[in-house]
């Protein structure tokens, strides 16, 4: 790596490859204040890219440790969470200590001991063991008892004392709903992973509702739950598909091109004749083929959301208990269409007339 010299086109290379002006990267290289930390990352990154040293003035005293928790980083969402998370926390000046989880690998509660180890000033889960109802909170407890600050992503636990952050799931299911009903499509199946988890159970909670007001008496025969997998999206959409359903609502992107690939599997086109709605709005998602419509979770704002409080805890600034909740946002594209002509069905066994 080369030192970067005072050249002149040297700071030309240095702002085209982070598209702004030499004079913002002159301020950058020298420290100086009134530049966006957004504008100083992008700036940095080119300076890695290009291979040149950083200024020693560039080189910050960390303010500290703090660890970041996430689930296996197989499904795409979980990336860009902590990558969010990751730049705010460098933002600050702490340096984030990623642990990610794999089957059969290191647990949770191993991270956290290793975390301890390493003197963190506080922990991020990112839909952790506190999303899931049928795991002990105590882990949570113990860790306040010692001071450790901490913030939960995407699971709301009862009775632990930390700032949450979640996608407001309710309203997720109601603006996929109004989305396929405006289409024509009175058959709507929904297809989720584990039930033990907390943001699944509130999908379940909201589809159901939305199904007995539109007077459907047994909700759950339009609900499958499964594994959040392409595999486990496409054995749900199968069973969807084969009891009439001219729509479905998964859990997750990866569960949706699972209900892509089964439609395809039994001859059906999406969305001539089956619609597909997926959850996240992961990268590349919008690539696929066809496109896919989907229920954006606001990461950027979450992580950011997330990280402020963990900031405050840090400096000992009290931050809200009450459970902070994210707006989704749908994004149509083109795996959702209308019904297909014909297919309406009445409420009962089979497909939900919503």
């Amino acid at each position: 790596m080369s030192l970067l010299p005072p050249a002149r086109t040297r700071l030309t290379d240095i702002a085209e490859q982070a598209g702004v002006s030499t004079a913002t990267v002159s301020r950058v290289l020298n420290g100086k204040h009134g530049v966006s930390s957004h504008t100083r990352q992008a700036v940095l990154a080119a300076l890695d890219v290009l291979g040149y040293e950083r200024p020693d003035r560039l080189h910050s005293r960390p303010a500290g440790l703090v660890g970041l928790v996430v689930p296996e980083l197989s499904n795409p969402v979980f990336p860009a969470f902590a990558q969010v998370i990751e730049t705010m926390l460098s933002d600050r000046g702490y340096t984030p200590l990623l642990c990610t989880q794999s089957p059969g690998g290191t647990t949770e509660d191993q991270y956290v001991e290793m975390l301890l180890e390493h003197g963190v000033d506080g922990i991020v889960f990112v839909s952790g063991l506190h999303a899931d109802t049928s795991a002990s909170t105590e882990r949570y407890q113990r860790l306040r008892s010692r001071g450790i600050p901490l913030v939960l992503v995407n699971g709301y636990a009862e009775g632990v004392d930390a700032p949450t952050v979640s996608t407001d799931d309710a309203a997720a299911m109601e603006q996929a709903v109004r989305h396929l009903t405006s289409l024509g499509h009175r058959s709507i199946g929904l297809a989720v992973g584990p039930t033990r988890f907390v943001p699944v159970r509130r999908k379940i909670d909201a589809f159901s509702e939305l199904l007995r007001r539109q007077g459907v008496a047994e909700p759950e025969q339009h609900i499958v739950s499964t594994l959040f997998t392409v595999e486990g999206g496409q054995s749900a959409a199968l069973e969807l598909i084969e009891s009439g359903h001219t729509a479905v609502i998964c859990g997750s992107d990866l569960m949706a091109l699972g209900a892509v690939r089964a439609a395809r599997s039994r001859g059906l086109q999406v969305p001539d004749d089956l619609s597909v709605v997926g959850f996240d709005d992961s990268p590349l998602i919008a690539f696929t083929d066809p496109p896919l419509t989907t229920i954006r979770q606001p990461v950027a704002a979450m992580g950011h959301a997330a990280v402020a409080a963990l900031v405050a805890e840090i400096r000992s600034t009290p931050v809200s208990r009450a459970e902070l909740l994210f707006q989704p946002e749908l994004v149509v594209r083109g795996s959702t269409g209308a019904a297909p002509a014909g297919a309406l069905v009445l409420p009962g066994p089979g497909a939900a007339a919503v």
